[in-house]
């Protein structure tokens, strides 16, 4: 059975979902699994890539854009775009694609944006409704 995280942010800032999904990568990684990234455009893609580079000084996160060399544990990839593994799907799309549901897990990683979080219920919704293993964690109550 499919397993899906709700990382639920304290802050609106779209920024923080990159500084959080940097550490999340980490402890991923640590696991030994593959991650998938999926943003909604080229440009988000692009700009998350960047973000990635730049999130932890002290940190490392081998990633690449989807179809990019070397290899990497860490792809990003926007629309339609799918790797080759199925363990970790992390949706940062509004919708999540049903593609989704093939993947061992999905992380959407939500901000107090009412876009977001109109969204994040559509998907979660989605996600029970198919009988997938749910998580929550709110990270709003921790000090």
């Amino acid at each position: 059975m499919s397993r899906a995280d709700y990382y639920i942010l304290p802050d609106s800032d779209p920024d923080s979902r990159a500084a959080f999904l940097c550490r999340l990568c980490d402890k991923i990684l640590g696991l030994g699994l593959r991650v998938f990234i999926s943003t909604e455009h080229e440009s988000d893609a692009r700009r998350l890539d960047q973000q990635l580079w730049s999130a932890r000084p002290e940190s490392f996160v081998p990633h690449v854009l989807l179809g990019n060399t070397p290899e990497s544990p860490i792809e990003i990839g926007w629309g339609e775009q799918l790797p080759d593994h199925r363990q970790v799907f992390v949706n940062l799309s509004a919708k999540l694609p049903d593609a989704a549901f093939d993947f061992e897990r999905i992380v959407e990683i939500v901000v107090q944006t009412p876009e977001v979080l109109a969204a994040t219920r559509d998907n979660y919704a989605r996600c029970r409704d198919r009988g997938i293993e749910l998580h929550r964690t709110d990270m709003r109550q921790r000090g």
